[in-house]
């Protein structure tokens, strides 16, 4: 399965954890950025890995950021994407199954535990 990650310069490090995560799990990953702690536009990192996925390059996303309604709203503005803002394990997995959500924001192995399920 390939996975698309990307965050704000908040969720830097936790998107840098969650990477390391999912490749102990043998997934295919694709960082979409950022690449530092330093400031950035939110949406732009949103919008590209929200436009990947709708092109079909990869099978998921994940978003890490502060509280994810940004990220959220913005890449949900891509044709044909559902995005998710999911706050624990019952969500993440909820979004998937009931809603066919590809792209959540969420923290935690749990969550992406869930979310690749």
């Amino acid at each position: 399965m390939s996975i698309a990650l990307g965050s704000d310069h908040n969720g830097f490090r936790l998107k840098e954890l969650i990477k390391e995560h999912l490749k102990a799990l043998g997934k295919d990953i694709h960082d979409y950025g950022v690449y530092s702690e330093d400031p950035v536009d939110y949406p732009d990192i949103a919008l590209k890995l929200a436009e990947a996925i709708s092109q079909n390059k990869h099978e998921r996303g994940i978003l890490i950021c502060g509280t994810g309604i940004g990220m959220t709203i913005a890449a949900n503005k891509v044709p044909g994407v559902y995005a998710a803002n999911c706050h624990g394990a019952f969500s993440t997995e909820r979004a998937r199954k009931s809603n066919n959500a590809q792209i959540m924001r969420g923290v935690g192995e749990s969550f992406c535990d869930k979310m690749i399920s």
